[in-house]
Parts: structure tokens; C-alpha cells; sequence
């Protein structure tokens, strides 16, 4: 006798016909036009970095440590930087997600603030959870993950977290919170955050669209904020808000496949690139590159630099030169290493960061500048989050 199929055995082909659905509307959906502004901090001409593209000597290691996990917080992922150029007290904030394991339902968004008197990280606190976010939005959210933190022009505090309901990461929306009143300097204990919506990215129920990396400031004070979207296609999609922190529209690159978390560099006010965390057999950095401010990207060369399947932190330095870290496909994430460049395009040989034993796991970085230093964060074992401290090598001060 023919057995009937269940529901239980429709289930794989009911979620590939929603995935292929949302990829179709997403292809097919041409984003409005919209005004894009130059980055606000521009590159000076590669000959006036200072920095050499054959050793990363631009940079000297200061410090490190451990930020403070919450209590009873096991597992640490993801983390995020902000620096705080205006707060009279803190230097910057570091934002992750922190519970019993990836995913669980306690998991919540963590953050601790580097204190300039103290010269320490102020003890962690939960600053957001699931059930917040899914009350204030109406809807049940299951986990969330990846937090990017921005200020606007008020300096109020924006957060761009991950939220899943059912079918896990790759059915995920990006959800916006926001602080009600700027606070300076920022509260260590609670900044406040309000649920302003999930970003409208897709026609069908927002599905499938992440975030991970830190925004690209604008001049007139707005940003980009780097996306990328995941259900069986996947491709960065690129976001704009102006300098209130109001969400102004998207462009999306779909010619390249299997490409996730974009990270944004700008070599000046016009020519931008985006590296890219790969999943492909030949394991490298994927590249795409814009010379209009955004408008139209267009895919690059692979860099000659093997990638793990794990995600790319890059940074443009203040007086010029570019700082990318990565985790190389010969390590897996055992390894992390530091790289510089004067075009964001020739990287130096690398900087071992950390070097573990095989199957640890050191990923996920982020950085950011803030007191005239370059800071890092990462996920250490998945069970804290690990920092670094660099300053500009005073013989490349010189050069200047």
C-alpha cells in the first residue's frame, strides 16, 4: 500500500519552496533610488600612509585582556565595537550576544564600557533580550545575535540586532532598537534601548537578512549599514539611514553567491569596497567594489588570502591605511591574524593574533578607533570575548 506523506516528511520541501520564493522576490525587487552621500572620513593618497605593504610594522601591541562576562553567561559570540567619541566617561563600547550556548533561548545582548579613569572594562549587563524585542514588536522572536551599534548626529545609541522565529538563522530579521534620550556619559548598567521595528529589506514577511558589521559613516552624519542575506542565495545587501538614524533604503549586490557578511572599507569618497566571508572550495576573500558612492557594485578579484568560511573585520585608520583581520583556511578559526595595507587591495604578511590549539576557536572579529588607539574584540573559545589594544608605531608618526 502507498503510504501518505506527512506533514512532518513535507516539511524540508515547504521550506525550500518558501527559500526559493523569497530569493525570486528579492531578485526581482528593484530597491527605490535614493541619494547617497560621501563617507565622512576620507583616505589620504597611499604615499602619505607611512605604511608598508611587505611587514605590518604600522602598528604596535599595547594590551589585552578579557571582557567581563555576564553572571551566569557561559558562551560569548559576536561581538561589536562602538567607540565614544563624545561620552566624557567611557572610550567605547563592546556589544555581544551572551547566554548558555549559540542560540539558546537565554541568549541576550551583552555590553560593557571601557572606562578612561579606570583604564578597565565596567562589569557586563544584559542590555537587551528576546522577550523585550518580541514584546515591543508584537511578535515571538526565539533568539537573536549579532548586535552593530551606531550614534547618530544626537549621539543617541543605535542597535541592529539579529532575530530569528521559526526556521533558525537563515529565516532571520534584522530588528532596529534605539535609545529614547541620548545619555552621556552612556549608563554601564542600562542605555535605555526601545524596539523601532525590523528594517523593511524584503517583500515577504523581511525574511532571511543578517547583520554583522560596523556601519560606514556618511558626511552629512548618516551611514551604511553592511547586510547580507542568506536563504539559499546569498549576497550582501547594503542599507542606508540618514543622520537621525531613519532607515532610507537598500541596494543589494546578487551577481555573487555564497558570499555573507560584508565588511565595508572606503578608499575615498566615492570608491568603496566591501571584503567578503566566502563559501566556496577555493576559500578566499571575496570582493566587491563601488566607485560611485554606493550606487552600483561590481565584483572584484578574490584577494590571494585564504578565509576559514568565518567572518573578515576591516578598518580604514584615521591618517590613512587599512587594517583587515581574518581567520585563514590552513587554521580554521584557531588562528587569527592581522594584516595592513596602503590601497585595501596589496595586504602585508600577516600578524599572528592568536594561535591556538586545533579545533579552538578565536572568530568573529571587530574593531574599531577610539583615544587615538586601534582596538579589537573577538570571540575567545566561545566562552568570553577577548581584546586588543594597538597604537600607531611612533616612527610611522614621523613619516606623516
Amino acid at each position: 500500500m502507498r503510504k501518505s506523506l506527512s506533514t512532518v516528511s513535507l516539511a524540508p520541501l515547504l521550506w525550500l519552496a518558501l527559500g526559493a520564493l523569497v530569493a525570486t522576490g528579492l531578485l526581482l525587487t528593484t530597491p527605490p533610488p535614493m541619494e547617497v552621500h560621501r563617507p565622512a572620513a576620507l583616505a589620504q593618497a597611499a604615499d602619505s600612509f607611512g605604511l608598508s605593504t611587505a611587514a605590518p610594522a604600522g602598528l604596535e601591541f599595547e594590551a589585552s585582556g578579557l571582557i567581563p562576562q555576564p553572571p551566569d553567561a557561559p558562551a560569548a559570540h559576536a561581538s561589536n565595537l562602538l567607540a565614544l567619541p563624545h561620552d566624557p566617561s567611557y572610550g567605547l563600547a563592546a556589544f555581544w550576544f551572551a547566554g548558555s550556548k549559540e542560540a539558546a533561548p537565554d541568549v541576550g545582548i551583552a555590553m560593557s564600557l571601557w572606562s578612561r579613569t579606570q583604564n578597565a572594562w565596567t562589569p557586563a549587563a544584559r542590555v537587551v533580550d528576546r522577550h523585550q524585542v518580541g514584546a515591543a514588536l508584537g511578535k515571538g522572536i526565539m533568539r537573536i545575535g549579532n548586535p552593530v551599534a551606531w550614534l547618530d548626529r544626537q549621539q543617541r545609541l543605535h542597535v541592529f540586532v539579529v532575530g530569528t522565529g521559526l526556521g533558525g538563522w537563515a529565516a532571520s530579521r534584522v530588528l532596529h532598537l534605539r535609545q529614547s534620550q541620548p545619555q552621556s556619559p552612556l549608563n554601564p548598567l542600562q542605555p535605555a534601548l526601545e524596539a523601532v521595528g525590523q528594517l523593511p529589506l524584503a517583500w515577504l514577511w523581511n525574511l532571511s537578512h543578517l547583520v554583522r558589521h560596523a556601519p560606514l559613516p556618511l558626511a552629512d552624519g548618516g551611514m551604511v549599514l553592511p547586510l547580507y542575506f542568506e536563504l539559499g542565495a546569498k549576497y550582501p545587501v547594503f542599507a542606508w539611514f540618514n543622520a537621525d538614524g531613519e532607515f532610507q533604503g537598500m541596494r543589494k549586490f546578487t551577481d555573487l553567491t555564497q558570499a555573507l557578511q560584508p565588511a565595508l572599507l572606503a578608499l575615498d569618497g566615492d570608491h568603496w569596497l566591501a571584503l567578503l566571508r566566502r563559501q566556496n572550495q577555493d576559500g578566499h576573500i571575496g570582493v566587491v567594489a563601488v566607485s560611485d558612492a554606493g550606487k552600483v557594485w561590481q565584483r572584484q578579484a578574490d584577494l590571494p588570502l585564504s578565509n576559514d568560511d568565518s567572518a573578515v573585520a576591516a578598518l580604514r585608520l584615521p591618517g590613512g591605511g587599512f587594517v583587515m583581520l581574518r581567520n585563514p583556511a590552513e587554521r580554521g578559526r584557531s588562528q587569527l591574524l592581522m594584516h595592513l595595507s596602503n590601497d585595501g587591495q596589496t595586504w602585508s604578511s600577516p600578524r599572528t593574533l592568536e594561535d591556538g590549539v586545533e579545533g579552538s576557536e578565536y572568530s568573529y572579529p571587530a574593531m574599531t578607533w577610539s583615544d587615538d588607539r586601534l582596538w579589537l574584540s573577538y570571540t575567545a573559545l566561545r566562552q568570553g570575548i577577548s581584546w586588543q589594544r594597538w597604537r600607531i608605531s611612533p616612527s610611522q608618526q614621523g613619516q606623516r
